[in-house]
């Protein structure tokens, strides 16, 4: 069994690209004037020649990411999350996503640890952001190992990778020598009959705790660890849904753009026919309450009739 160590992802992310490029010499780095957050500056303190600083420039950084990959080369283009992911999207959709080019790009300091920064940088989008781009891989590793392991297969995938990063310094527990991981597929951590855990990235740290919690009250949980976003492991989940009681999600708290919640009914494990059934009858509860009304060509208001304030101003004109 490896070394228990607690470590941020971003600082196991920069230990690890700067590792493989001493096989790979076609791994080159470029980041956004972020070199020390990202921890992309333990690449460039080894390798100056194959890292570049593309200033506070997000948007360029992942054109020149394109092009280093339309010569063979595999970079990997790091910045906190919010820049990476959010500022440069437009890039990423129609730069590396559109024509499917070997690119991995590296969002740190994601969700809400990077408190200190304030909202502006606190990017709970970029999950669903990537998600949207065709061919795109996402991975979320929960501790050092994971990372280490992660940022391997990105590197030997071909094809473009999101790679999400934490701020926070976290505990290992993918230690285990049996340690396996594959993109697309989910690791349970601790098996259990009472109730399944799913999480991924930094939530995972969290759900030991929760799981811990749970056999003091005597409750039996199964923890899984959902490394991969896309392509999701869904056979793990129908399975732990059709073995136990209903499943919990560690997820990142939005409504929009990550996975809505189950919708709520009488059966007894509502998960089990989730996306299918419980994706579309979230999203018609949430329309319902969210119908803006037009007024009908005799004046009269159709139902329900709840209208919003746009409506009803533009019923004065």
């Amino acid at each position: 069994m490896a070394e228990m160590v607690k470590k941020a992802t971003r600082e196991s992310f920069g230990e690890a690209i700067t590792a493989l490029a001493e096989t790979n010499p076609d791994i080159v780095v470029l980041d956004a004037d972020l070199a020390e957050a990202t921890k992309t500056g333990i690449f460039k303190k080894k390798y100056p020649e194959r890292f570049i600083d593309c200033g506070i420039a997000e948007c360029n950084m992942i054109g020149i990411a394109a092009g280093l990959a339309t010569c063979g080369k595999v970079p990997f283009a790091a910045s906190f999350a919010m820049f990476s992911a959010g500022r440069a999207f437009e890039q990423v959709r129609n730069s590396v996503g559109y024509p499917h080019l070997n690119v991995k790009i590296v969002g740190s300091h994601a969700g809400i640890s990077v408190g200190e920064d304030g909202a502006t940088h606190q990017c709970c989008e970029d999950i669903a952001l990537m998600r949207s781009i065709p061919g795109m891989v996402i991975l979320n590793p929960a501790d050092h190992y994971e990372m280490l392991a992660a940022v391997k297969a990105a590197a030997e995938h071909v094809g473009p990778v999101y790679i999400r990063l934490g701020r926070l310094a976290v505990e290992s527990f993918n230690n285990n020598d049996d340690y396996k991981f594959e993109i697309g597929k989910g690791i349970t951590l601790r098996d259990g009959k009472d109730i399944t855990i799913i999480a991924t990235g930094l939530m995972v740290g969290e759900a030991v705790k929760a799981v811990k919690a749970l056999e003091a009250a005597g409750i039996d949980a199964r923890l899984i660890d959902m490394h991969t976003i896309k392509p999701l492991d869904t056979e793990l989940v129908r399975k732990a849904a059709s073995t136990c009681a209903p499943s919990q999600t560690g997820r990142p708290r939005t409504t929009w753009g990550t996975c809505p919640p189950p919708a709520r009914n009488k059966r007894k494990n509502p998960l089990a026919s989730f996306p299918a059934r419980g994706f579309f009858s979230y999203l018609e509860s949430t329309s319902q309450r969210g119908t803006i009304t037009r007024p009908s060509s005799s004046g009269a208001r159709t139902s329900p009739q709840r209208t919003s304030r746009r409506w009803r101003t533009a019923s004065r004109r």
